[in-house]
Order: structure tokens, then sequence, then C-alpha cells
């Protein structure tokens, strides 16, 4: 789909020649002369990003700006300014501005620009098309992500889905996803308009498991005087059963399990008549089960019958291309939770999400989003936001020791601002978004200390 730029300029010369380079590039470009008219044609061209100068003549873009988003105009807007002033440029951000540009317009730096917002829009049409994919309660394809490690273990649960019967066996670190894809079998089977019940193994009382898991009747136990139960696998005849952390399950149910699955048929606790079921069994695990049959916790003839399909969920950090889908994911899902209003996630951060290893897998991404959007200051995620998590980068060069030594006859503050940046600039070679990220700066507010400084990126740095 082609991208719409308004451009907000009462220096025609300049509009027209950027709108010019910008039709190009491929965008559809319009072109606003006049900051009373901005509202107008915004109104009427929809932009999908907006160019807005800061110095209007009749107008102040930052005040403009403040009332874009006031009344609910939510496109990305990059500030246009003649002048490199800091405090104007941390102004703009503050106020709701995506990034800035100095006058005149590196167009090289603008495709950058215009390149990182384009990617933000389009994921956020594949949130929200995810999220209608949510509130349907129907898993695709869409909702777990593109990366090639997750789309084959797709391509895999739709073999197995086509029979109705056969027990399969999800392996996987803990918060990987077990769960969805056993749903997403379950949904692509025979059996998906029937129920699929899931149980955690780990989370039930061991004198308790049988009855969970095949009910009793009135009076089999004490506590059990009031009525008779119910078990999971009567509730889910017809249908599909999960048993999560199944490795957990003690030896002798274990035996009662096995017997289930060979016959198809069980007692509930004090029963005498023999109930018949037909039921799809999942089997989900976050240990190795053929070294928990070594270790002789499990059952050799139990782990055959389940392992008749098999696969295994990737970690997250094996399909980083998947983060900023689900961190977007989990982002609209809590600011509207807390009745927040529409988020983004700042480049920084994502660059940070992408870069960290997840222990806890994708339930530990979503606890650092769910965390990070209570805290956040205004409407968008930044690293400082993630940084209370204490999660260190998995592939950080950098040494958490830092020392400075200050001359006897003293020293400027710009020259070990200057110094700084150009040491760290040729330790990520010339990389600014690494830079930026080391420094806790944003590329922009980076970008304009090296323009204050007079440092350029030339070969020394790449």
């Amino acid at each position: 789909m082609t991208l719409k730029i308004l451009i907000i300029d009462d220096d025609d010369l300049v509009s027209i020649s950027l709108k010019k380079a910008l039709n190009k590039l491929g965008f559809d470009v319009e072109i606003c002369l006049q900051g009373g008219e901005a509202h107008d044609y915004i109104k009427k061209f929809e932009p999908d990003i907006i160019l807005l100068d800061i110095y209007l003549t009749t107008h102040n873009g930052i005040e403009l700006l403040k009332e874009f988003r006031q009344n609910g105009i939510t496109s990305p807007v990059v500030m246009i300014t003649g002048y490199a002033d800091v405090n104007i440029a941390v102004k703009a951000i503050k106020t709701g501005a995506q990034d800035f540009l100095l006058k005149p317009i590196d167009l090289e730096q603008l495709k950058v620009i215009l390149g990182n917002i384009s990617e933000k829009i389009e994921l956020s049409r594949e949130v929200n098309k995810l999220q209608s994919i949510l509130e349907e309660d129907n898993l695709t394809r869409e909702f777990f992500g593109k990366s090639k490690a997750i789309q084959r273990i797709l391509t895999y649960a739709e073999k197995i889905a086509n029979s109705a019967d056969t027990t399969v066996l999800i392996e996987g670190e803990s918060g990987t996803g077990k769960e969805m894809i056993a749903k997403y079998i379950h949904q692509n089977s025979q059996r998906g308009n029937k129920r699929f019940i899931q149980i955690n193994c780990a989370a039930i009382p061991k004198e308790l498991a049988e009855s969970e898991l095949f009910g009793h009747e009135k009076g089999a136990f004490t506590g059990a005087a009031q009525k008779t139960k119910l078990g999971k696998f009567e509730l889910a005849d017809s249908g599909t059963i999960l048993l999560d952390e199944v490795a957990e399950l003690t030896l002798d149910m274990q035996v009662k399990l096995l017997r289930v699955l060979q016959e198809k048929n069980f007692y509930r606790v004090g029963g005498e008549k023999e109930i018949k079921i037909d039921v799809r069994v999942i089997a989900a695990t976050n240990k190795n089960l053929e070294d928990e049959v070594k270790k002789g916790n499990f059952r050799e003839d139990l782990f055959y019958r389940l392992n008749v399909a098999y696969t295994k969920m990737p970690p997250l950090r094996d399909r980083q291309e998947d983060i900023p889908l689900l961190a977007y994911s989990f982002l609209n899902e809590f600011t509207r939770r807390f009745q927040s209003e529409k988020a983004m996630i700042s480049s920084d951060a994502l660059s940070l999400l992408t870069s960290y290893s997840w222990k806890g897998n994708i339930r530990e991404l979503r606890n650092v989003i769910e965390r990070g959007v209570l805290l956040m200051e205004d409407n968008e995620l930044r690293p400082h936001d993630l940084s209370i998590q204490n999660v260190k980068p998995s592939n950080s060069i950098f040494s958490d020791e830092f020392v400075l030594k200050v001359p006897s006859n003293g020293i400027k503050i710009d020259t070990v601002l200057k110094s700084l940046i150009e040491q760290t600039l040729r330790i990520t070679d010339g990389n600014q978004v690494q830079a930026s990220k080391v420094l806790g700066l944003s590329r922009s507010k980076l970008r304009y200390r090296m323009e204050q400084l007079g440092i350029h990126l030339t070969k020394t740095f790449k």
C-alpha cells in the first residue's frame, strides 16, 4: 500500500522539491503552505505521515502538533527546523514528534526516518489484524508470527491436525507458546468445533490428580460428599485435552493415564460404571521426556504412547523477527486494559527488546511490556521504561565499568561530551542506533549533539 505524506511548510520551493523527491521514492505527497489550513488538509488527505515545519509564518509547528494530538490525529509527525537547537528538538519529541530534521534536508537521512516510520505503520497494521484474530478467538498463522522457525512448526501442526486421533507431544522452554500451538492443532482438526480442555498437571495436588482427570462419585472420599464431579477427560469428550506439564504426573498417575490412552475408557474415583470417551490427547512439557525416561521419572511405555507426533516450540531468541509484532500486540492489550491512550514503541526501545535473550520467552516479554505500560510517562514506550526489568543485553560489547579522570587544570563539559560520543562511535563502528543506546540518548538527541559539537561521521567511525 502506498503511504501518504503531508508536507506542512510555507517555503514553497523547499516543499515542491521535497514532494518531487518523495514521489520518486513511491510516496503519495500533498503540500500545505498555510498552517491555518493544516487541519483541513489532514481531514481531506488523511496522511499516514506528516512533515511539519517548526517555524511557519503564522503558526508555531509545536503548537500545531499539540492541537493535532488533542484532536485525535495520531499520524507520525517529523518536525523540520532550520535551527540546531537541542531544547527545541527535545520539546518537539516530548510533544509527540516521531523525529526531526535540520534544513537543508539530507534526503538520505529522511529516507532512513521514513523507512523506520513505514515499518512501524506496517507493523501497526499487522497488530490490528492480529487483534481482530484474538477477538474472534480463532488462531491463524498471523497470530504466531512470520519467522521461518515458527512457520515450520505451523506447517507441521496443520499436517498433524488432519488426523483427529493422533496423540501429540509438544516440548519447549517455559513461555514459548506450547498451549497456543496445541489449541491451533485442535482448531484445525475435525474436532475444532468441540471442547478444548486444558489442565496443568504441575498445579494439581497429587492426592487430587485422579479426581481432576477422571472425576469422582459422591462420597468417594472426604470432601466428595456434595455431588458427583466430572473429570477433565469426560468434559473433553469428542474434543481435545491438553495435559500441560505432563512430566509432573506421578508414576501411579502415569499408569492410569496409559490405560486411558490404550483403552479409551476409565472409572471415576469411587465409581463402578465404565465411562467410554473419544478424546484427542496433546501433552506438553518444558522437560525432555526422553531424558526423564532414562532417569526413571517417566514411564517409557507412556512416553512412546504420547510421542506419536512430536514438535518442539522454538525459544523467542531464535525467532527475534517476531518480537516487534508480539511486543505491539501486548502493548495494545495492556493499553486497552489500563484504559490508556493508543501507544507506540520507540525505535530505541524496539531495538532493545530485539537484542535481549529472553529466558522466560514470550511470557517474559509480555510481563516486560505490561510493567512498561504501567510506568511510561506518555504514549510512547521508551528504553528507560524497560530498564526496570534488570535484564542485560545478550550481545552487549560494553563493560559496566566507567572511570573519568578530571585534569588538575579542569576541563570543559563539551570536550568531555565530544570525546565520549567519538569513543562510542568508534566502538560501534559508526552505528548511531547502537551508540545512542549505549549513551542513553535517542538517535535524534545524539544527532543534535553531534551537530552541536561538530562531530561528523567519517571513515574514522565506519
